[in-house]
This record gives structure tokens, sequence and C-alpha cells, in this order.
């Protein structure tokens, strides 16, 4: 297969839909007989900020002359962006030829191979033949039977809890949190943001059945700037540092200087030119962190809002979260099954109090947006703003990749 191809029977199988579990991946990884040779291996997991943290450790890694491998999702624009070796997406060719070895692979497999667990275990191929320093795993939903917790890791790193994905990881935070604590294991140093009570309780009970130790990280790093703006970036960086020092990864203060300063994470409070931005909030504490983050960098003044929300989300709480930074509000319609109907947020934001209207396409949406004399914030999901993203830059989105 050619890598259009590959990707075409890659996306085919999201008709398995999500299965949780570590069968699958397991033994996949022996039949690829993976070996990350020694390799140390920081799993991330978390409802906010996950792929920031990774992104962080793997810049300051750089940084301080170690070889990476960093395993993030979702991708924005183009699906080499989930694999990366010292800060370069995987090749076309790679992606090819992997996806071609495992399909030939699974093809008899029963229950077949998911998405996402060939996806881990190609990158973690990938990572194995690249002959890696340090591996950042990043979970894609819960931890405890995400396949990245098939990987044995030198430090679990849990970043803030919040609501999401109700549907797979449960309607309480503890029920959550103890999805997410999964990632612990004995032997396995935690550390952890802040986290609200019932969470905590949660994660300090399973540090305790793994009789590891916890670091709980509540001060922010402060002493060079950062790449990523606002105040939960900076508490981010203070996570990423310690959970590299967490792991007996040898870092100085000038490495960690230099990646923050440098570190990438495209979608997080990100500039286009001088009046349009990216974030990828899909959940209403990342909403109230973007808002926070718009008020420590423009105080009070408001933004056209291009918005976009899966139908999934908890949708008035995003909306709520985002009014008090904006008087207008414009809702288009995006090329996603999942997408919520634009016409359901304009009810709220009308009941809300702010302006708001409908278009045909994301095109028109910034026409509209950008008509007015204000800035314009491009929110609501990743997925939304790596399709924006995509327009902005004249690329083919995501979901046209294996269609060219």
């Amino acid at each position: 297969m050619n890598y259009r191809e590959a990707l075409a029977w890659l996306y085919s199988l999201q008709r398995f839909g999500i299965k949780l579990g570590l069968e699958n991946i397991r033994r996949l990884i022996a039949a690829l007989h993976v070996d990350l040779a020694g390799a140390r291996v920081i799993h991330v997991a978390g409802t906010n900020g996950k792929g920031s943290v990774c992104a962080m450790i793997d810049a300051i890694a750089r940084a301080a002359g170690y070889r990476t491998g960093l395993f993030t999702s979702p991708h924005l624009i183009t699906f080499r962006e989930r694999v990366r070796v010292n800060g370069e997406m995987i090749s076309e060719e790679a992606v090819a030829a992997a996806l071609t070895k495992i399909r030939d692979l699974v093809a008899t497999w029963e229950p077949h191979p998911t998405f996402f667990e060939i996806t881990t275990a190609l990158a973690l191929q990938h990572f194995a033949t690249a002959k890696i320093d340090i591996v950042i795993l990043e979970t894609g939903m819960g931890g405890r039977l995400d396949a990245t917790n098939a990987v044995q890791s030198d430090v679990a790193v849990i970043t803030p809890i919040d609501f999401d994905h109700q549907k797979w990881l449960g309607d309480t935070l503890e029920q959550i949190a103890s999805e997410k604590a999964g990632i612990i294991k004995p032997k396995v140093p935690v550390v952890s943001a802040p986290q609200p009570l019932q969470a905590e309780q949660v994660i300090l009970a399973r540090a305790s059945e793994c009789k590891v130790p916890i670091h709980f990280v509540s001060e922010r790093y402060g002493q060079t700037p950062i790449a990523l703006h606002g105040a939960h970036q900076k508490q981010n960086a203070a996570i990423a540092i310690t959970a590299l020092r967490d792991a007996k990864i040898d870092i100085n203060d000038s490495a960690i200087a230099r990646g923050l300063l440098n570190v990438e994470w495209p979608a997080r409070f990100q500039r286009w030119d001088q009046r349009t931005f990216l974030d990828g909030a899909h959940n209403p504490v990342a909403a109230r962190a973007l808002a926070n983050t718009w008020r420590e960098s423009f105080g009070g003044q408001r933004t056209s809002l291009v918005l976009a929300v899966l139908s999934d989300k908890d949708l008035p709480g995003i909306c709520e979260a985002l009014v008090p930074i904006t008087d207008h509000v414009v809702l288009p319609r995006i090329r996603s099954e999942r997408a919520a109907n634009p016409q359901e947020l304009a009810k709220i934001f009308i009941n809300l109090g702010t302006r708001c209207q409908i278009c045909g396409t994301l095109a028109d949406a910034l026409e509209k947006a950008g008509a007015r004399d204000a800035s314009v914030l491009i929110t609501g999901s990743l997925h939304f703003a790596g399709e924006a993203l995509a327009y902005l830059q004249g690329k083919p989105a995501a979901f046209e990749e294996c269609a060219q």
C-alpha cells in the first residue's frame, strides 16, 4: 500500500469503534517484536493539558541532547503528527510500510485491532527502530485500558482531571479518575497536577495500593519565558519538569529554558496573524482556561468567536465559559458527523444574551467574523481547530488526507 491507501485502510477500522482493553495491543507488540531497548518511558494521562505537557517534556529533553519519541493524539492536519522522532514527523513511506505489515499480520485476528491500537503499535515499532532515549506517550482516552498502558513506564503523569468522555469513562469524577489513575503501576513514581478532591483521593489510593511515591505539583514555572501562553501552561511546564526529574533524566536549567522557549504545540492559543487566534478548547475547563488566557493577553477587549463543538460535549458549559470574552459569535457547519448542530449552539448563546449567526462554511464564517473591527478567535474542538488551521494554510484538512 502507498501512504494514502494505507491511511484509507486504517481509517476504515473506525467502524470497529472504541474498544478499551490491552489484549490486542499486547498481542500486536509481541508479534511486531517491539523492543524499546531500555528507553525511559514517560506516560501521560488526564483530561486537560496532556498534549501540552508531552510537547514540553519532548522539547526540554531534546534541548538536553536526548533522542526522543513523541506519541500524541489527535492530529490536526496530518496523521503523521501523531508520531515524531526528535521533533520530526514520521515519513509517509514509514507509515505506509508499517501499516502494510500490520494489515497483513492482523487480517485474520478476532477481535480485529482498532484504529488506535494499530496506531499505537505503529508508533512503538517506529520508536524501537529509531533507537530512542526517551519515549513520551499520551493516552488516547482514560488510561487503565488505553492501548498506551501496555508499555512499562518510568513515571506516570496525570494532568488535571475533569468530566469528559463519560460514555466510556463513567459519569462521576471518581470513576473518571479511576480510569486515569490506571496508568499508575508498581515501582513507577507518580507526578500529578492539583486535582479536585474526589479525583485526588482516587489517585492517592491507587498510588498507595502500588506503594509508589506521588508528587503533586502545585507551583507554576516562571523563571524564563514559555512559548505557549496562559497561566495553565506555566503549571504544565512545572509538571513536565518534575516528570523528567522523577524519571531520573538529567536536565539542567539551560535545557529547560531553551526547551520551553522553543516548544511548539499548535492550536493552543496559537496566534495565526495580528487578528486571528486558534485554540482547541473542547470542554468547560479548557474553555475557562482559554477565556482567562484571553483576558491575561487583552484585558477587557472582546473578540469575534468562530465556534464549532462536537455534539457529545458539554455545550452549555463551553458557551457559558466563552461568553465573557465575546459579544459576537459565528457558528459554521463543519465537516464532521460528530459536530453539534449550529442551531442548538445558537439557542444557548441567545439565552445567554449574546449575538450570533449561523454560516454555511468555515470560509464564510471567517469572512463574517473578520468583517468586524475585532480580533477573531477560532475554537470549540481540536477537530475544528485542525480544519481551520488547514484552511488558513491552504492545505487539505485531516479528513481529506487519504482521499487525495
